[in-house]
C-alpha cells in the first residue's frame, strides 16, 4: 500500500512536471516475477500517444527524474517500456512503524466513504435447520461485512425471513401429520412433507402447547402448527448462526410485506412509471422492456401474488430505506433468476443498485466419502452439527478459503487435523508460533527492540524483506476484498503470510541470535502476529495464542 502511493505520487509529479495528465489505465503493482523488484508500472506505453514519443524513450526520462529518491533503490527499464521499481530496505523499515502506530486499525480504509450497503444473505426458509450450505453463505455475507466495514463503508447485515408462501403451508402441514400421527391416527403420508425427526419433535411440543390441537378444523390446525413450527426453527437458526458468529442487524418479515402494504406501493409505483399494468384480471410487470423474453405476472388472477412480486417489493423497501446499494448472497440456483431481479431494480430507478453473489456447492466428505444432504428427506448434516464437530474456526476459514461462486470440497477429517496440510491450523499456528516464542523471550527476559534507525536497520536479510513487503500489502487486500467483494482474497493473503512466516521461522534464528538482534526480530514478528491476527478477525476467525 504505502509502497503504491508513494511511487504513484512520485510519479504523478514527474508527469504533471512535464506536462503530461496521468493515463486512465496506467497501473501499478507487484510483478509476477519478484526479480523484476518490488513494483512494475506501465505509463510509459500508456504516454506514448499523449507525449508523442516511443515508450521506451518516455520510461527514461521517468526514471531519469525519480533518480534522487531516496526511497527508492534501483530503476529499471523492461520490454517496450515496462518501469521496475526496488525500494530500498530503509523504506520497508518505516512498514514496522506504520503497523505499531494504527494497532488493530492497521488496514483500515477510507475507500467506502460512507457509502451505505446493505448485505442480505442466509435467508434460508424457516422449515428445517440449517445445513452446510447455509453455513458456506453465512460465513461469506458475514465476512463482507466486515471487510467492508473496515474499507470504509456504511454497512447493514439482514436476514429475509421467508414466512408466507407454499414452503410455509408444506411446513405446517408437515407438523399437523406428525401430530396426528403422535395421536394415534392412522393418516396418509402427505405427497409432499418435511421428513427430518425435528418436525416430530416439533409436533410433540405442539401438542402439548395445544392438547385439542386434533379436534380443531383442519385450516386452523394447519396455520397453528406453522406458526409455532416456524418460530421454534427461527429460533433455532438465529442460535446456529450466533454459535457461528454470524451477526445480522435486521430480521425482516416476507409477510410484513404484504401487511403493512408494501406490495401494494410497489405496484403503484411501477404503475406510475408505466412498468406495471393490468390485463386478463392479472397485474403484470413490463419486463420485456428491459430485455425479458415475455412480460412476468405480479399477482394472479385469483388475487395471490407471486414470489417476483414479494421480491420487488422487498428490494423496492430496502431502496426506500436510503441503501446506496443493496447486495444480495444467492445459492447458484439462482443464476438465472439475477437478469429478472436487476431488471425489476432497473424498473424501481436503481439500475446499479443490486449485486448478487453466488454461493456453489458445498460437497460435505468423510475421509474423502460424499454425505448426502437433502433437508426435505430429512437426510443432511445441519451446520450446528458440524460447527459441533470441527468448531467455527476451521468452518468458518474453509468456507472462505476459495471464491464463494466455485464448489467446494469439505472434508470433515482433514479440517480436524493438526498438520500444515489444514489451511485453517496453518494460518493459526503462524499465530500461536509467534505468542510462543515471545512467551519464551519473556521468560529468558529478552524483550522487542523499540523502534529506532538501529533497531531497524538490524532487519536485513532477504526473509526480513519478504516479511516486510508482504505486510505492507495487507490494506491492499482489504481494498481489493472490498472492491471485489470477495473475503477469500483475504484468506489466500493469510495463507501467504502465515508461509512467509514458518520460512522466516526456519532460516532465521530469533531467540538464539546476538541479543540486539533477536530483540529487532521479536519487534517484527510482533507486527506479523497483529497482522495475522487481524485479517483472521475479517473471516469472522480466531486467532489462537496457543496450539
Amino acid at each position: 500500500m504505502r509502497a503504491k502511493i508513494h511511487l504513484e505520487n512520485a510519479l504523478k509529479a514527474v508527469l504533471a512536471d512535464k506536462g503530461w495528465e496521468w493515463p486512465e489505465k496506467a497501473v501499478i503493482e507487484p510483478p509476477k516475477d519478484k526479480q523484476f523488484g518490488d513494483m512494475s508500472v506501465n505509463v510509459a506505453m500508456m504516454l506514448a500517444k499523449q507525449a508523442k514519443k516511443a515508450p521506451r524513450a518516455i520510461a527514461e526520462d521517468i526514471a531519469a527524474a525519480l533518480e534522487g529518491d531516496a526511497h527508492i533503490e534501483k530503476i529499471d527499464i523492461a520490454g517496450p517500456g515496462f518501469l521496475n521499481f526496488t525500494f530500498s530496505q530503509a523504506f520497508w523499515h518505516e512498514t514496522v512503524g506504520v503497523i505499531k502506530e494504527a494497532g488493530e486499525s492497521y488496514g483500515n480504509s477510507t475507500m467506502g466513504n460512507g457509502t451505505r450497503i446493505q448485505v442480505e444473505y442466509v435467508s434460508a426458509n424457516p422449515t428445517g435447520p440449517l445445513h452446510i450450505g447455509h453455513g458456506r453463505g453465512a460465513a461469506l455475507g458475514d465476512s463482507l461485512t466486515r471487510i467492508l466495514e473496515k474499507a470504509g463503508y456504511d454497512v447493514e447485515a439482514e436476514y429475509y425471513i421467508n414466512d408466507a408462501g407454499r414452503q410455509m403451508l408444506i411446513l405446517g402441514g408437515s407438523i399437523l401429520y406428525r401430530a396426528k400421527q403422535l395421536g394415534g391416527q392412522d393418516v396418509a403420508e402427505p405427497e409432499d412433507f418435511y421428513k427430518g425427526e425435528y418436525i416430530k419433535d416439533i409436533a410433540a411440543e405442539m401438542l402439548k402447547r395445544q392438547p385439542d390441537l386434533l379436534e380443531l378444523d383442519e385450516a386452523e390446525a394447519t396455520e397453528l402448527c406453522k406458526d409455532y413450527g416456524k418460530d421454534v426453527i427461527l429460533e433455532g437458526i438465529k442460535e446456529d448462526l450466533a454459535a457461528f458468529g454470524v451477526r445480522h442487524d435486521v430480521w425482516f418479515s416476507e409477510k410484513s410485506l404484504v401487511t403493512d402494504g408494501k406490495v401494494d406501493e410497489t405496484f403503484a409505483d411501477l404503475t406510475a412509471s408505466g412498468m406495471g399494468y393490468e390485463a386478463d384480471g392479472a397485474y403484470w410487470f413490463k419486463s420485456t422492456e428491459l430485455g425479458d423474453d415475455k412480460d412476468r405476472v405480479l399477482r394472479k388472477s385469483n388475487g395471490d401474488t407471486t414470489y417476483f412480486a414479494s421480491d420487488i417489493a422487498y428490494h423496492d423497501n430496502k431502496f426506500k430505506r436510503g441503501f446506496d446499494l443493496v447486495v444480495d448472497i444467492w445459492g447458484a440456483d439462482h443464476h438465472g433468476y439475477i437478469p429478472r431481479m436487476m431488471a425489476a431494480c432497473e424498473a424501481l430507478g436503481k439500475k446499479d443498485g443490486l449485486h448478487v453473489i453466488l454461493v456453489n456447492l458445498v460437497n460435505l466428505l468423510r475421509d474423502g466419502e460424499p454425505i448426502a444432504m437433502s433437508t426435505r428427506a430429512g437426510q443432511f448434516e445441519t451446520l450446528k452439527d458440524v460447527v459441533d464437530e470441527v468448531g467455527a474456526d476451521a468452518s468458518r476459514f474453509m468456507f472462505l478459503s476459495r471464491k464463494s461462486d466455485s464448489k467446494l470440497d469439505f472434508d470433515l477429517e482433514l479440517v480436524k487435523q493438526k498438520s500444515m496440510d489444514n489451511p485453517v491450523y496453518y494460518v493459526q499456528y503462524a499465530h500461536a508460533r509467534i505468542c510462543s516464542l515471545k512467551k519464551k523471550a519473556d521468560e529468558a527476559g529478552v524483550e522487542a527492540a523499540t523502534i529506532s534507525p538501529a533497531s531497524l536497520a538490524l532487519l536485513d536479510t532477504e526473509y526480513d524483506m519478504q516479511l516486510l513487503k508482504l505486510l505492507d500489502q495487507y490494506p491492499d487486500y482489504v481494498e481489493a476484498a472490498a472492491r471485489a467483494q470477495s473475503p477469500h482474497l483475504i484468506s489466500m493473503y493469510l495463507q501467504e503470510l502465515a508461509s512467509t512466516l514458518h520460512r522466516y521461522y526456519t532460516n532465521c534464528h530469533v531467540l538464539s541470535a546476538e541479543a540486539d538482534i533477536a530483540a529487532a526480530r521479536l519487534m517484527l514478528l510482533g507486527c506479523v502476529a497483529g497482522v495475522v491476527a487481524n485479517g483472521l478477525g475479517l473471516l469472522g476467525v480466531s486467532a489462537p495464542e496457543s496450539m
